[in-house]
């Protein structure tokens, strides 16, 4: 068992981000086994999900200056599925392509909606990593789709404390959103969303 064993993850991310080899090792133990899972439970391929598992720790590694991470377990799931998913659909394609022709037969719209799938997916994971006043603030205006003045009655603090929390929130997002690897169009569109919900 090593130092690091005892150490939680977001002291392993602290030390991640300082280039520490022996955390990057640690969290590579923890998670491996559970992203080769997750990946395997949706391809069916052994060699498949070893290749995505390995992919999403290179990049982990490779971003490890610039990666914002609320919750770790959370956010490698997440990686993991959006990967495995996406390799998917290409293998569906190129099989499709050799078989039909040089004629697309997927549309841009399926590979969408599998990236739009796991957006939210992600974003309702920063939200849930969000303070509890801040996470509440958000979820009210989002959900409920209450105003500021609605909301800081609700809550019974100031409308001040309700713009603050609403700011934080989209802070929080915006940057965790900002590391996630996007088409530019889906990321824009979900900023104009929460924009418009707050």
């Amino acid at each position: 068992m090593s130092l690091f064993s005892n150490y939680s993850d977001s002291q392993l991310i602290f030390l991640l981000q300082k280039a520490n080899e022996d955390a990057f090792t640690e969290i590579y133990n923890r998670y491996w086994e559970t992203l080769f899972a997750i990946a395997f439970h949706y391809s069916g391929s052994k060699e498949l999900s070893e290749e995505v598992t390995q992919d999403i720790f290179m990049d982990l590694w490779n971003r490890r200056s610039a990666i914002v991470i609320k919750d770790l377990p959370a956010y490698l799931a997440t990686s993991a599925k959006f990967a495995i998913f996406k390799q998917l659909l290409k293998i569906k394609r190129r099989k499709q392509l050799l078989e039909q022709g040089p004629a697309p037969v997927i549309s841009l719209s399926e590979e969408e909606t599998i990236n739009a799938r796991f957006l939210k997916e992600y974003l309702n994971g920063l939200v849930e990593s969000l303070p509890e006043k801040c996470r509440i603030v958000y979820k009210y205006s989002r959900d409920e789709g209450m105003n500021i003045p609605e909301i800081a009655q609700a809550m019974n603090i100031s409308d001040k404390t309700v713009e603050s929390h609403l700011t934080k929130a989209l802070k929080t997002l915006r940057s965790g959103l900002h590391h996630v690897k996007l088409w530019p169009f889906l990321f824009m569109l979900l900023i104009a969303v929460i924009l418009t919900e707050i």
